[in-house]
């Protein structure tokens, strides 16, 4: 079980696994949903419908959102290195295609 399930380490085994494909190297990067929410002594908390178990919190939005976004990498390589399954936000295996407007300059 990775950190998501156990909230907590889980004790290695003696018996080493084989490595599980890095699935996020595949993906590269996903974009999840995050919920800000002001706490009444003050600071933020910020948690994540995409990732279970991200609860991060900072006494800006700012830092809330950025320790969100170490915390959730953190707990993907707990999976990773525990070969659980990722989160479905996280099990695509080739990333969707993007649209993109960028400007051009042409010389006259």
């Amino acid at each position: 079980m990775c950190l998501l399930e156990l909230g907590m380490r889980k004790p290695r085994s003696a018996k080493k696994r084989a490595r599980p494909v890095n699935r996020l190297a595949e993906v590269g990067e996903v974009a999840i949903r995050l919920r800000v929410s002001a706490l009444e002594g003050g600071g933020y908390v910020a948690t994540s419908p995409d990732l279970p178990g991200l609860v991060a919190e900072g006494r800006s939005v700012t830092e809330a959102v950025e320790i969100a976004q170490g915390l959730g990498r953190k707990l993907l390589e707990s999976c990773i290195e525990h070969g659980d399954p990722l989160p479905p936000a996280f099990a695509r295996t080739r990333p969707e295609p993007r649209d993109f407007i960028v400007p051009v300059a042409i010389g006259r």
